[in-house]
């Protein structure tokens, strides 16, 4: 099968164990972004099965036309940028797991080290020790401030659970629905966002 990855930046899809798993196939990795419809044609006339990397580029009905060996179309999570409409009526399929269950740990911990790095001034410190300083200031503690999340949702409530582990007040802003989630996990839920962005 011809197989071909868009967007795959920094080349790191071949250095994922799962990536075996397309031995004994024609794969092609793309590792920067098209968006142009006629170059987009060109580059995957004779692919049969597309895997993409989130919502990066459009697939819509003027490309998908142009396609007329492609079957499958792979990705995880939401698929606002596939024409789901044209992709059935040319008998491609849209396999993408939504995994509802399965928060993405990966941002929620980028989310963590980013706040961390804040409020413990992490580049700046390294600035300075890099000029010959060695401390700049005093970082701040995470205990007992006010984390807001908003958003409830996979991530935001893992993130949530990290500041409940570093002693925070974890206030949370989303939908009905997930305010209601962040409540039976035992955070607050602000009465409206304009009181969320205040505290």
């Amino acid at each position: 099968m011809k197989i071909s990855i868009l967007d795959d930046y920094h080349d790191t899809l071949r250095t994922l164990e799962c990536f075996k798993k397309m031995a004994g196939h024609e794969v092609k990795i793309w590792n920067d972004h098209v968006q142009d419809v006629d170059a987009l044609a060109e580059r995957l006339r004779d692919t049969e099965a597309l895997v993409l990397i989130r919502e990066r580029t459009e697939i819509r009905a003027p490309l998908l036309h142009w396609l007329d060996k492609l079957r499958l179309i792979s990705q995880r999570s939401v698929y606002p940028h596939i024409d789901i409409d044209a992709c059935t009526q040319l008998g491609i399929i849209v396999s993408s797991s939504q995994h509802s269950d399965t928060p993405s740990y990966a941002a929620a911990e980028l989310t963590w080290a980013l706040v961390l790095a804040t409020m413990r001034q992490v580049p700046q410190q390294m600035s300075a020790l890099k000029a010959g300083k060695w401390q700049i200031g005093v970082g701040n503690s995470l205990r007992g401030k006010t984390l807001g999340i908003y958003g409830y949702g996979r991530i935001g409530s893992t993130v949530a659970g990290y500041g409940k582990a570093f002693g925070m007040n974890v206030l949370v802003w989303a939908r009905e629905a997930s305010l209601e989630r962040g409540r039976s996990d035992g955070y607050m839920a602000a009465p409206n966002k304009q009181a969320f962005c205040a505290e």
